[in-house]
């Protein structure tokens, strides 16, 4: 039963990209290029996002899921320099390629050597990272 939830709710967040255009590296792009010919419609996405997802977390404050087990912890909220170097990578990434991990999967549905680039630079850096955080000075990875 929770790999069919999993496979459901994969299914429904990669059509919500691929509908809303997230995996469009131009529409990203002219999302935020604000200085330029900015497109501000991925902004609804975000609030198509946001809304449910508030709703949501206000039921994880109750009970157990639905599928069984229990809730992750919640982050520490300490913006040490490994949560700041890490989002300035993904940013500049997100910038650059206009893609992020999620809508790089779903690109993968319909082709085009641009996503597949992406997704295996994306593996190679997640495989990367522990050891750059230990050569930095023991930022954990």
């Amino acid at each position: 039963m929770r790999l069919l939830l999993a496979f459901i709710a994969g299914g429904l967040f990669g059509s919500g990209l691929l509908i809303s255009g997230m995996t469009d590296t131009r529409k990203v792009q002219g999302w935020l290029d604000v200085f330029g010919a900015w497109d501000p419609t991925l902004a609804f996405v975000m609030g198509g996002a946001i809304v449910p997802m508030a709703v949501a977390w206000r039921f994880t404050r109750r009970g157990a899921p639905l599928a069984g087990g229990s809730y992750p912890a919640p982050p520490d909220p300490v913006l040490d320099r490994r949560l700041v170097v890490g989002s300035i990578l993904f940013g500049m990434g997100w910038g650059l390629a206009g893609l992020c991990p999620g809508p790089s999967i779903a690109s993968l549905s319909y082709g085009g050597s641009g996503g597949l680039v992406f997704l295996a630079a994306m593996i190679a850096g997640m495989a990367l990272a522990p050891a750059v955080g230990r050569a930095l000075g023991g930022v954990r990875a």
